[in-house]
């Protein structure tokens, strides 16, 4: 079986959004807020454990104050703050805070060149994905990913399969027929449930643990080429096939 598709991620994989992109702007939110909350990179990386950004905002909101969290405008209230995040955020990239990690505007090239298709799968939110897309790879971004699986599209975020099974029902292909590449636990636990295989790629918050079920574990894609991808997709199919 040959690889068909690779799915990414988009925060931590396609780039390194978290520290410099999407914490800064919860934090510039809660100042126009009035509200006294400061997500430092520490904290930040604990909250990750909480995946989508009204979610983290609700789980932040029970943490340090139960009984608004218990409110019943809570939510509510986290959707409008996480909508003001998300403005500033997108205005973030439109100022280039950002940018592709390494190896990936090689691997997406690499990929259309050899005739794979692509598609995202992520919890983020669409505009965040739309904006990435436009400020690092221009008009030509949209047609990189035949299909693009974000936010709220599903009722469960990472690690529920969810979001592959919404994007592989879209490309209409088996899981086996796809590589996804993720950064996160979450994420690999993700693709892992959805039954296609999946190449890890640390970025700034991943940790040093080590996370099982991956077909591959590395610190960025720099220098890695796409046949690379093709024989790490191989190997985990003969895995899956010996294990049978």
């Amino acid at each position: 079986m040959t690889l068909k598709a690779l799915l990414w991620d988009v925060d931590g994989t396609l780039a390194e959004t978290e520290d410099h992109g999407h914490r800064v702007a919860f934090n510039l939110a809660f100042k126009e807020a009035g509200l006294r909350w400061r997500w430092d990179s520490e904290l930040y990386g604990d909250l990750l454990k909480v995946t989508g950004g009204k979610e983290r905002l609700m789980a932040w909101l029970q943490r340090v104050d139960p009984e608004a969290a218990a409110a019943p405008e809570a939510l509510r209230r986290m959707t409008l703050l996480h909508e003001r995040k998300t403005a500033i955020y997108v205005d973030l990239l439109t100022r280039r805070a950002v940018g592709l990690r390494p190896g990936v505007l090689r691997l997406l090239d690499e990929a259309q060149a050899g005739g794979l298709r692509q598609a995202i799968a992520t919890t983020t939110t669409p505009a965040n994905v739309t904006q990435l897309i436009d400020v690092t790879l221009g008009g030509r971004g949209h047609r990189l990913f035949e299909v693009v699986g974000a936010g709220d599209a599903v009722p469960h975020k990472k690690p529920a399969p969810d979001i592959y099974r919404w994007v592989l029902e879209r490309l209409q292909l088996e899981p086996r027929d796809c590589l996804a590449v993720e950064d996160s636990r979450m994420g690999v636990e993700a693709a892992v449930a959805a039954g296609v295989p999946v190449l890890l790629v640390r970025s700034r918050y991943t940790g040093t643990a080590t996370i099982p079920g991956t077909v591959g574990d590395l610190p960025s894609l720099e220098g890695v080429r796409l046949q690379q991808l093709r024989d790490w997709h191989a190997q985990a199919l003969q895995g899956s096939a010996a294990a049978a």
